[in-house]
């Protein structure tokens, strides 16, 4: 039996205790799996670019109350609202003031204001709701406990909870059950998929156990050190975890279970068996990782608070994902016997199918003329990339934020009818006490501010190192481009007064601190990925030329996803737009786990090329990893599409567009393109190592052309 890894999990006593330290890990931590929603931290700080002048604001705001998050109960009749009307809305306020759940500052209710005094039409009460480190998971029952002192509306009179807070609630709402509702699909999308793949209903339910002892290991360890070493953790990324450890681990059980299949035809004693597919997959597996893990990593570098805190999140649940494929899942297969691939056992001398099967016909047909195949099919994709000229990562409103229309979004839209726009999201401004006047001058003399709402909100006071904290109106929809040129001419305002050390934030400010740093992270973490990839194919591959060829594939094959994704979203789909960050997130998730295809793909090449040559090899190599490289594909598309049953556009745009860019890498990239482009280029494309000069000799080659002329008689 091959020594190493193999001999350590899948030994005849060995296996057992693999299995028994599994069944210790998962008793201690799936306790702890459950609370990782309770760690989550969803405030704006979260999110935010952690130097960005938003950020110093949200922090300084706090030495002069909690953080607060305003939700604004939206009246409106459109006839004009009647005494009755007014009565109730008066009623409504009082009580209101009275309410002390959940985080609502009901004495610091403000209102009702009217929007205009004769024959007032709407009404509009603004409701602060205290955001503490419990923040996040109160605001949707405070909004409740708003609304149901306020009611749905009757008579004709429309009632809404908007604003901040409101808006807030709804995500809050869209989040609520992500991780339950993502597993859910996930493992439905792998069951189905093993289920064809496998065609074996009982095998289908090892590496389905092993990937949940891994997503709940990886979530137990988050969540300690979310807890106990400030890892940050937030709704987007625990629920990006869920589908990285089912479709990574699910991947790496697939390109296991082929050569651990291939092995037991060989050998008639399992373990032999799967200590060698271990030792023949097991690289490959661990450079697939590897990259996964260092690429997620790269995310630290980010700007963005939320982007770096998904960077090790990511890479802690591919890592445990990894680790249980290569320990537990082997275990389990040599525990069980031969008899879990009922009812198609591979018996000891059935026949290899790497010399037929379409994939084996696709390879010969291709070797006909490869450079002709993977011109066109690079033309095709080129063609593909155009559609980039619809993308619109420019960010997304909150009116188009959600798939479908909650009343936060509905009341935006009334209250903009009848109030200055950004009345729900007010500016904050912090400066010296003793320039606050020139300050408060400067921002109300600005386009675009309603220069009657200047003010000190309820219970601000100056600090002790002399700050002041002032608000001001948009007269714009907050999150619109038309506010966020007048947040930057405010804060060209108030930065050129002498002394004041003033600073903008709000919600407004924030967007365009979130847009700036996602700029700035696009522009470094996609380099760095790219010398990532490069670096291990280059260390696993021991050559050059071929790993510039696969990072070059990979690029073509996330661009023409992208444009292929941008033309659906603008004329099927009909999104309004893109995240700023959706880029850099299909393409961090495209190229770290797209590549793992081509390095299993490529690494079989090698090997059969130091036997065959390099074109018999890529021959060899395509039809023994042809299917199982295909069935990993569609697991891994079908899990990240399993992000578009949540209600959020920029989830459901990150699912689709990832899931069709491993469906592109999985039929197109490394079944045709990847493959004719090793045929065309031949052993050079393992320079400078010597396989580019010693290449299994003219009976390789010879062969080659013998296989090629058999599939064309």
């Amino acid at each position: 039996m091959k020594q190493g890894i193999g001999h350590l999990v899948c030994g005849r006593r060995a296996k057992w205790l693999v299995l028994g330290l599994w069944v210790v890990v998962l008793f201690l931590t799936a306790p702890f799996a459950m609370k990782l929603t309770d760690a989550q931290d969803n405030d704006a700080a979260s999110w935010l670019p952690g130097s960005a002048e938003s950020t110093q604001v949200l922090e300084l705001s706090k030495g002069f109350r909690p953080e607060q998050l305003p939700a604004v109960v939206v009246y409106a009749r459109d006839s004009g609202l009647t005494a009755q009307d007014r009565a109730q809305i008066t009623e409504d306020a009082a009580r209101l003031r009275q309410l002390r759940d959940h985080g609502i500052r009901g004495a610091e209710t403000r209102g009702p204001v009217y929007d205009r005094p004769a024959d007032p039409r709407a009404a509009e009460i603004l409701v602060p709701i205290t955001m503490d480190e419990k923040g996040w998971k109160r605001i949707a029952p405070a909004v409740d406990s708003m609304r149901d002192v306020t009611g749905d509306g009757h008579g004709g009179l429309a009632v809404h909870i908007t604003g901040p807070g409101g808006t807030s609630a709804d995500f809050s709402k869209a989040f609520e059950g992500i991780d339950s509702t993502l597993l859910v699909s996930a493992m439905t999308v792998v069951i189905v998929m093993l289920l064809i793949t496998y065609r074996s209903p009982t095998l289908l339910l090892v590496p389905l156990l092993a990937v949940i002892a891994a997503l709940f290991t990886a979530q137990a360890l988050i969540y300690f050190l979310a807890e106990y070493a400030g890892l940050t953790v937030n709704g987007q990324s625990a629920g990006i975890l869920t589908v990285l450890v089912f479709g990574a681990g699910t991947d790496y059980a697939l390109l296991l279970v082929a050569r651990y299949r291939e092995e037991l035809r060989r050998h008639e004693d399992r373990h032999e068996a799967m200590a060698r597919a271990l030792h023949r997959a097991g690289p490959a597996v661990l450079a697939s990782g590897a990259t996964v893990v260092l690429s997620m990593l790269v995310l630290l570098v980010a700007e963005m608070n939320s982007t770096s805190g998904l960077g090790p999140v990511a890479a802690i649940g591919v890592a445990v994902a990894l680790l249980a494929m290569m320990t537990l899942f082997p275990a389990l297969l040599v525990i069980f016997g031969r008899w879990i691939f009922w009812p198609v056992i591979p018996h000891l001398g059935s026949a290899d199918p790497t010399g037929r099967g379409i994939w084996a016909r696709t390879g010969r047909g291709i070797a006909r003329r490869p450079r002709t195949v993977w011109a066109v099919t690079a033309l095709v994709l080129a063609v593909c990339s155009l559609g980039l000229i619809q993308l619109r990562a420019e960010g997304i409103s909150n009116a188009d934020a959600f798939t479908g229309k909650p009343d936060s979004i509905v009341g935006q839209e009334v209250a903009e009818r009848y109030f200055p726009a950004g009345s729900g999201s007010p500016l904050v401004i912090v400066s010296d006490q003793a320039q606050a006047r020139q300050v408060g001058r400067a921002v109300a003399g600005t386009e675009g501010v309603v220069p009657t709402s200047l003010g000190l909100p309820p219970g601000t006071r100056p600090v002790n190192d002399g700050k002041v904290l002032f608000e001001a109106t948009l007269t714009d929809p907050a999150d619109s481009e038309a506010a966020k040129q007048t947040v930057e001419r405010v804060r060209d305002a108030v930065h050129a007064v002498p002394d004041a050390d003033a600073r903008v934030g709000g919600g407004t400010a924030g967007l365009i601190d979130m847009d700036r740093a996602t700029t700035r992270d696009n522009v470094v973490i996609i380099p760095l990925v790219l010398a990532v990839v490069l670096l291990i194919l280059s260390a696993l591959l021991r050559a050059l030329i071929a790993p510039l060829l696969l990072v070059g594939t990979v690029i073509l094959s996330f661009t023409a996803a992208l444009g292929l994704s941008a033309l659906t979203f603008r004329h099927i789909f009909d999104y309004a737009g893109e995240a700023t960050d959706f880029p850099l997130f299909v393409f961090v998730f495209l190229v770290a786990l797209g590549i793992d295809y081509n390095i299993f793909l490529t690494t079989r090449i090698r090997e059969e090329a130091a036997r065959q040559g390099t074109r018999q090899g890529v021959i060899t190599g395509l039809a023994a990893t042809g299917a199982v490289i295909t069935s990993a594909g569609l697991v891994l598309a079908g899990t990240f599409a399993a992000l578009g049953t949540l209600p959020m556009v920029a989830f459901a745009e990150i699912g689709f567009a990832v899931a069709l860019g491993v469906l592109i890498d999985t039929f197109v990239v490394r079944s045709v393109l990847v493959t004719s482009l090793f045929l065309d280029v031949g052993p050079k494309v393992w320079w400078p190592h010597r396989l580019a000069r010693d290449d299994g000799g003219a009976s390789a080659r010879q062969s080659v052309s013998a296989g090629v002329s058999r599939s064309g008689e």
